[in-house]
């Protein structure tokens, strides 16, 4: 004679099952990791960024990397970078992402001798204006000096952990990511809004 399973084995079963898949999503946290991936792609394109325009600045013989003193963005609609730099003037762009000189890095990448080593600019993964301020900023100091910012979205690399990239860059804000080949520039957080949400 063969035996089932009782309903009260079953419930059993199925409440282990629902504490188990509970505790698992509280551990793996899926938000998070999808916010660290983000900053991940950050990351990756910021150094990316860093090595196309000092390729571009060391083949180009009379470069053009943008008025000086001048925040170039790539914003969602209603951001603004009201006292990020003294001084300082906003581009922004909703949809620029061309190489040619007129995306929201205002330097043509496809006169480097070869061609251009990206195919578009690249914008940030999550643009948005909450709770945190999220694009990539470029800030030319120079025609020869840059810096390159965005602001991190996981607690994993944001300041404070012991992962954080934010304060380790060797930048002069704790708040921001910052590559390029002049840092220091960007010295408050006001251009991201608050840098923390």
């Amino acid at each position: 004679m063969s035996r089932g399973f009782t309903l009260l084995e079953l419930l059993i079963v199925i409440g282990i099952l629902a504490i188990l898949s509970t505790t698992m999503i509280l551990v793996i946290n899926p938000a998070e990791m999808l916010k660290k991936a983000r900053d991940s792609q950050r990351i990756s394109d910021l150094n990316n960024l860093k090595s196309v325009i000092s390729l571009y600045l060391t083949d180009v013989s009379s470069p053009n990397t943008g008025a000086s003193n001048t925040i170039y963005t790539h914003m969602t609609s209603g951001a603004s970078l009201n006292g990020c730099v003294s001084g300082a003037s906003t581009v922004s762009s909703s949809t620029a992402r061309v190489i040619t000189g007129s995306g929201w890095i205002p330097i043509s990448f496809s006169s480097i001798t070869g061609g251009s080593p990206i195919s578009s600019e690249p914008i940030d993964p999550n643009p948005s204006t909450s709770p945190k301020h999220l694009y990539y900023a470029y800030y030319p100091w120079s025609s020869s000096a840059f810096e390159l910012l965005a602001n991190m979205e996981s607690t994993y690399y944001s300041n404070g952990s012991g992962t954080d990239v934010e304060s380790k860059d060797g930048g002069t804000n704790n708040y921001l990511y910052e590559v390029g080949n002049y840092l220091g520039t960007i010295t408050t957080s006001t251009c991201y809004g608050s840098a923390t949400p």
